[in-house]
């Protein structure tokens, strides 16, 4: 398995989560555009940090190790693909790959989830005190970094890395983007939380209930526009999406050109010569069908808003004219229209998405302030921070999340050397923060 630097982390065992014997066999499931624009990218790292219990004597590393994978190996129960792999399959005439996640290869070759139990002596303070920068030990919380999607094939689509900090723990979880999209990642983590602090009894059984397979997504390419589900789907009945709001959209909103108009400032007062600038969002489309896919879809579901604006106007605009831009874009998303479009022009003309060929001054939104991530209790409190690995850096990358405090986010970017110090510099940028 392919690990990224592991400078100040004692690896202390590693070992394969499978899905229980007695899961019911799921049939291959296809990937759908939506999964297969991201086949060159690498998996998608997200992890929580949390404080030791304060009841050791209940409460020791190894018994709480023995916890996590127990109930890491509960969770797969109803999530199995994870523990699966990547299959792919010639076309009949052999020009073409076909490639599906196969659910029911956990137990052949050494498969499944991978679990990592690691030390670093480091403290929870540690992690959390550099205010500007994120602690340069963090990519080495997650495993898999630098393994790309397609290399399914060989590698596990999720490994889990519990790292031990002197009065605290990391877990990080890194998962193959060709699984999930953000909804369903933290669908994911919740479930394991809500299991691990046992809200979900052990005798609670939905393994019955069917995923959803890909191809049965249709559209109805004649006129209407609709996309249609003719399956049942994977769901956990117990995990309760946070509702959306007006507010919530326009505080995401707000945040986003104030982020993206600061930058942009900072960097044509440094290069007048800039001439435009994008941010693409990630649309969900769930909400967006006709009738719209549940939201406990376990897959990819989204599509590009883009935004691309010229540099020089957003300085002299100012604020609400950079945001009426990309409240313009969001109002224009309403609907399976835009959602139907993607999905046929991709079929038509796969392009795949691959960061390291952006243009400059491209931003690309991740993670959502709507994705429950403070909630995530396993048994033993709350987290007290959230981290991004290092797959998937570019400059551009602004990473938005719930922030600690109710109503709050938390804004991450990963940016140019030069940007960030004239970022701290701005007084307008610092004025809101």
């Amino acid at each position: 398995m392919a690990q990224g630097k592991m400078s100040k982390i004692q690896i202390i065992s590693t070992s394969a989560i499978q899905v229980p014997s007695h899961t019911k066999s799921t049939s291959p499931i296809n990937l759908t555009p939506w999964d297969l624009e991201l086949l060159f990218l690498e998996y998608s790292q997200k992890g929580l940090l949390f404080l030791k219990p304060n009841r050791p004597q209940e409460h020791t590393i190894l018994v709480l190790i023995r916890h996590l994978k127990t109930t890491l190996q509960r969770t797969l129960h109803f999530f199995p693909p994870l523990a699966g792999s990547l299959s792919t399959t010639r076309s009949d005439d052999g020009a073409a790959t076909c490639f599906s996640i196969d659910c029911n290869n956990n137990n052949n070759n050494g498969g499944g989830a991978f679990f990592i139990h690691a030390y670093a002596n480091l403290t929870v303070a540690d992690i959390l005190n550099p205010s500007t920068y994120v602690h340069e030990i963090v990519p080495s919380f997650f495993p898999l970094t630098e393994v790309r999607n397609s290399d399914g094939i060989s590698q596990p689509l999720l490994a889990v890395q519990v790292t031990e900090l002197a009065d605290g723990l990391f877990t990080g979880c890194s998962i193959n983007h060709l699984l999930v999209d953000g909804t369903s990642f933290w669908h994911f983590f919740n479930s394991w939380a809500e299991i691990s602090r046992g809200k979900i009894p052990i005798s609670h059984q939905i393994s019955n209930l069917h995923f959803l397979s890909r191809d049965q997504i249709t559209l109805d390419l004649i006129g209407s526009g609709n996309i249609t589900i003719r399956d049942e789907h994977l769901i956990l009945d117990k995990i309760k999406p946070i509702p959306q709001s007006s507010q919530m959209r326009g505080n995401i909103i707000c945040q986003l050109q104030h982020i993206w108009r600061s930058i942009i400032r900072c960097r044509f007062a440094m290069n007048p010569n800039i001439q435009e600038t994008t941010f693409e969002i990630p649309m969900g489309a769930r909400q967006r069908l006709n009738p719209p896919l549940p939201q406990e879809y376990f897959g990819n579901a989204v599509f590009p808003g883009i935004v691309t604006l010229e540099a020089r106007k957003m300085p002299e605009k100012g604020r609400g004219w950079t945001a009426w831009q990309i409240n313009r874009m969001v109002d224009s998303c309403k609907g399976p229209e835009k959602v139907k479009e993607f999905y046929v022009n991709w079929i038509k003309n796969p392009k795949f998405l691959q960061f390291d060929g952006l243009p400059s001054n491209h931003f690309i939104l991740i993670n959502s302030p709507r994705f429950h991530v403070y909630g995530n209790d396993f048994g033993w409190g709350k987290p007290v921070g959230v981290r991004s690995g290092r797959a998937n850096s570019f400059d551009g990358r602004i990473v938005i999340s719930e922030g600690l405090e109710e109503g709050s986010m938390e804004v991450g970017g990963c940016l140019f050397p030069e940007t960030l110090p004239a970022l701290m510099e701005d007084a307008e940028f610092m004025l809101k923060h």
